[in-house]
Protein backbone atom coordinates (compact mmCIF):
# COMPACT_ATOMS: atom_id res chain seq x y z
CA UNK A 1 0.00 0.00 0.00
CA UNK A 2 1.17 3.57 -0.69
CA UNK A 3 0.07 7.13 0.07
CA UNK A 4 -0.64 9.32 -2.41
CA UNK A 5 -1.96 12.53 -2.41
CA UNK A 6 -3.72 14.03 -5.55
CA UNK A 7 -2.99 17.83 -6.24
CA UNK A 8 -6.17 19.22 -7.62
CA UNK A 9 -8.44 16.26 -6.08
CA UNK A 10 -11.94 17.46 -7.67
CA UNK A 11 -10.89 17.33 -11.34
CA UNK A 12 -11.91 14.76 -13.60
CA UNK A 13 -9.05 12.47 -14.07
CA UNK A 14 -8.19 12.88 -10.48
CA UNK A 15 -11.54 11.61 -8.93
CA UNK A 16 -11.37 8.87 -11.23
CA UNK A 17 -7.39 8.01 -10.26
CA UNK A 18 -8.92 8.40 -6.76
CA UNK A 19 -11.33 5.67 -7.15
CA UNK A 20 -8.68 3.09 -9.25
CA UNK A 21 -6.01 4.27 -6.60
CA UNK A 22 -8.37 3.10 -3.36
CA UNK A 23 -9.57 0.27 -4.92
CA UNK A 24 -5.92 -1.01 -5.30
CA UNK A 25 -5.79 -0.69 -1.12
CA UNK A 26 -4.00 2.68 -2.04
CA UNK A 27 -4.47 5.54 0.66
CA UNK A 28 -5.07 8.85 -0.95
CA UNK A 29 -5.59 12.00 -0.07
CA UNK A 30 -7.20 14.41 -2.21
CA UNK A 31 -6.14 18.04 -2.15
CA UNK A 32 -9.42 20.65 -2.87
CA UNK A 33 -9.76 24.34 -2.50
CA UNK A 34 -13.88 24.10 -2.34
CA UNK A 35 -15.47 22.69 0.79
CA UNK A 36 -18.52 21.69 -1.41
CA UNK A 37 -16.31 18.66 -3.43
CA UNK A 38 -15.56 17.32 0.20
CA UNK A 39 -18.29 14.60 -0.30
CA UNK A 40 -17.37 13.78 -4.15
CA UNK A 41 -13.89 12.41 -2.85
CA UNK A 42 -15.33 10.91 -0.15
CA UNK A 43 -16.76 8.89 -2.76
CA UNK A 44 -13.92 7.94 -4.06
CA UNK A 45 -12.31 6.44 -0.99
CA UNK A 46 -9.91 9.14 -0.92
CA UNK A 47 -9.82 11.77 2.03
CA UNK A 48 -10.10 15.25 1.06
CA UNK A 49 -8.28 18.00 2.82
CA UNK A 50 -8.73 21.25 1.96
CA UNK A 51 -5.69 23.32 0.65
CA UNK A 52 -6.12 26.11 -1.91
CA UNK A 53 -2.74 25.40 -4.01
CA UNK A 54 -3.19 28.64 -5.63
CA UNK A 55 -2.79 30.43 -2.64
CA UNK A 56 -0.83 28.59 -0.70
CA UNK A 57 2.86 29.33 -0.03
CA UNK A 58 5.94 26.65 -1.31
CA UNK A 59 5.90 25.76 3.18
CA UNK A 60 2.36 25.16 3.18
CA UNK A 61 2.11 23.02 0.48
CA UNK A 62 5.31 20.72 2.03
CA UNK A 63 3.45 20.19 4.86
CA UNK A 64 0.23 18.94 3.11
CA UNK A 65 2.23 16.63 0.91
CA UNK A 66 5.33 15.62 3.67
CA UNK A 67 4.55 11.83 4.88
CA UNK A 68 3.17 10.81 1.58
CA UNK A 69 5.25 8.30 -0.72
CA UNK A 70 4.14 9.88 -4.31
CA UNK A 71 2.06 13.64 -5.77
CA UNK A 72 -0.38 13.41 -8.61
CA UNK A 73 -0.57 17.11 -9.93
CA UNK A 74 -3.64 17.18 -11.77
CA UNK A 75 -4.77 20.68 -10.74
CA UNK A 76 -5.89 23.43 -13.42
CA UNK A 77 -7.68 26.39 -13.73
CA UNK A 78 -9.58 25.21 -16.37
CA UNK A 79 -8.79 28.25 -19.45
CA UNK A 80 -10.61 31.24 -19.62
CA UNK A 81 -8.89 33.46 -17.22
CA UNK A 82 -4.80 33.60 -18.31
CA UNK A 83 -3.93 34.95 -14.85
CA UNK A 84 -5.61 32.29 -13.29
CA UNK A 85 -4.15 29.93 -15.95
CA UNK A 86 -0.40 31.13 -14.97
CA UNK A 87 -1.23 30.81 -11.49
CA UNK A 88 -2.38 27.12 -11.46
CA UNK A 89 -1.24 25.93 -14.06
CA UNK A 90 2.09 27.42 -13.85
CA UNK A 91 2.66 28.77 -10.16
CA UNK A 92 1.28 26.68 -8.10
CA UNK A 93 3.10 24.01 -10.01
CA UNK A 94 5.72 24.76 -9.98
CA UNK A 95 5.81 25.84 -5.97
CA UNK A 96 4.40 22.31 -5.30
CA UNK A 97 7.41 20.60 -7.50
CA UNK A 98 9.81 22.34 -4.80
CA UNK A 99 7.20 21.58 -1.87
CA UNK A 100 7.98 18.05 -3.19
CA UNK A 101 11.29 18.24 -2.91
CA UNK A 102 11.48 19.80 0.66
CA UNK A 103 9.04 17.40 1.76
CA UNK A 104 11.04 14.22 0.88
CA UNK A 105 8.23 12.93 -1.71
CA UNK A 106 10.03 11.63 -4.48
CA UNK A 107 7.85 10.12 -6.97
CA UNK A 108 5.87 12.78 -8.94
CA UNK A 109 3.95 12.44 -12.00
CA UNK A 110 2.00 15.52 -13.66
CA UNK A 111 -0.54 15.58 -15.82
CA UNK A 112 0.53 17.71 -18.94
CA UNK A 113 -0.57 17.09 -22.59
CA UNK A 114 0.53 15.84 -25.42
CA UNK A 115 3.11 18.43 -27.50
CA UNK A 116 3.78 20.37 -24.30
CA UNK A 117 6.76 22.21 -24.41
CA UNK A 118 8.88 25.65 -24.91
CA UNK A 119 8.40 25.01 -28.90
CA UNK A 120 4.76 24.10 -28.39
CA UNK A 121 3.78 26.19 -31.31
CA UNK A 122 0.94 27.79 -30.51
CA UNK A 123 0.27 31.49 -31.52
CA UNK A 124 0.41 33.96 -28.75
CA UNK A 125 -3.43 35.24 -29.71
CA UNK A 126 -4.60 31.89 -29.31
CA UNK A 127 -6.32 31.56 -26.27
CA UNK A 128 -4.77 28.25 -25.72
CA UNK A 129 -1.54 30.16 -25.36
CA UNK A 130 -1.43 30.96 -21.28
CA UNK A 131 -1.89 27.35 -20.78
CA UNK A 132 0.86 26.29 -23.68
CA UNK A 133 3.10 28.65 -21.71
CA UNK A 134 2.19 27.21 -18.20
CA UNK A 135 2.16 23.71 -19.22
CA UNK A 136 6.00 24.20 -20.96
CA UNK A 137 7.42 26.24 -17.78
CA UNK A 138 5.88 23.35 -15.10
CA UNK A 139 7.04 20.68 -16.79
CA UNK A 140 10.70 21.73 -17.62
CA UNK A 141 11.33 22.70 -13.50
CA UNK A 142 10.21 19.14 -12.75
CA UNK A 143 12.71 18.35 -15.70
CA UNK A 144 15.24 19.54 -13.56
CA UNK A 145 14.13 18.86 -10.35
CA UNK A 146 15.60 15.85 -8.52
CA UNK A 147 12.70 13.98 -8.28
CA UNK A 148 11.45 10.98 -10.16
CA UNK A 149 9.39 12.39 -11.98
CA UNK A 150 6.90 11.46 -15.18
CA UNK A 151 5.04 13.43 -17.56
CA UNK A 152 1.86 12.34 -18.91
CA UNK A 153 0.80 13.97 -22.23
CA UNK A 154 -2.15 12.62 -22.83
CA UNK A 155 -4.05 14.52 -26.06
CA UNK A 156 -7.59 15.87 -26.56
CA UNK A 157 -9.60 14.31 -23.47
CA UNK A 158 -13.33 13.05 -23.90
CA UNK A 159 -15.93 11.47 -21.28
CA UNK A 160 -15.52 8.44 -23.52
CA UNK A 161 -16.13 4.93 -21.70
CA UNK A 162 -12.44 3.99 -20.90
CA UNK A 163 -11.03 1.39 -23.62
CA UNK A 164 -8.42 0.10 -21.77
CA UNK A 165 -5.64 0.69 -24.74
CA UNK A 166 -3.68 3.43 -25.71
CA UNK A 167 -1.09 4.68 -28.20
CA UNK A 168 2.30 6.15 -27.37
CA UNK A 169 3.39 9.21 -29.08
CA UNK A 170 6.34 11.06 -29.63
CA UNK A 171 4.64 9.65 -33.22
CA UNK A 172 1.48 8.71 -32.12
CA UNK A 173 -1.00 10.91 -34.46
CA UNK A 174 -2.77 13.50 -32.19
CA UNK A 175 -6.35 12.40 -31.73
CA UNK A 176 -8.09 11.83 -28.14
CA UNK A 177 -8.16 10.21 -25.21
CA UNK A 178 -10.80 9.39 -22.49
CA UNK A 179 -10.03 11.01 -19.22
CA UNK A 180 -10.92 7.28 -17.74
CA UNK A 181 -7.95 5.98 -19.90
CA UNK A 182 -5.48 8.79 -18.47
CA UNK A 183 -6.31 8.12 -15.08
CA UNK A 184 -5.29 4.61 -15.50
CA UNK A 185 -2.14 5.79 -17.23
CA UNK A 186 -1.69 7.34 -14.08
CA UNK A 187 -2.95 4.62 -11.76
CA UNK A 188 0.15 2.08 -13.68
CA UNK A 189 2.95 4.73 -14.11
CA UNK A 190 2.65 5.16 -10.11
CA UNK A 191 3.60 1.77 -9.75
CA UNK A 192 5.81 1.11 -12.15
CA UNK A 193 9.18 3.15 -10.82
CA UNK A 194 10.70 2.66 -14.19
CA UNK A 195 8.59 5.22 -15.92
CA UNK A 196 10.77 7.67 -13.91
CA UNK A 197 12.72 10.58 -15.74
CA UNK A 198 9.96 9.50 -19.12
CA UNK A 199 7.55 11.65 -20.59
CA UNK A 200 5.02 9.98 -21.98
CA UNK A 201 2.37 11.42 -25.07
CA UNK A 202 -0.13 9.44 -25.80
CA UNK A 203 -4.03 9.04 -26.89
CA UNK A 204 -6.05 6.13 -27.20
CA UNK A 205 -5.26 2.96 -29.66
CA UNK A 206 -4.55 -0.42 -29.50
CA UNK A 207 -2.16 -1.65 -27.01
CA UNK A 208 -3.54 -2.25 -23.42
CA UNK A 209 -2.16 0.50 -21.27
CA UNK A 210 -0.34 -2.20 -18.90
CA UNK A 211 1.78 -3.50 -22.01
CA UNK A 212 1.94 0.11 -23.65
CA UNK A 213 3.59 1.74 -19.98
CA UNK A 214 5.25 -1.75 -19.72
CA UNK A 215 7.15 -1.04 -22.48
CA UNK A 216 8.49 2.09 -21.66
CA UNK A 217 10.57 0.42 -19.16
Amino acid sequence: MSKIVIIGGHGKIALRLARILTAEGNEVSSLIRNPDHEADVRETGAAPVLADVENLSTEDIADKLRGHDAVVFSAGAGGGNPARTYAVDRDAAIRSIDAAQSAGVKRYVIVSYFGAGPDHGVPSDNSFFPYAEAKAAADERLRASDLDWTILGPSTLTEDEPTGKIELGPNAEKSTVSRSDVAQVAAIVLDTPDTSGKTIEFNNGETPISEAVASLR
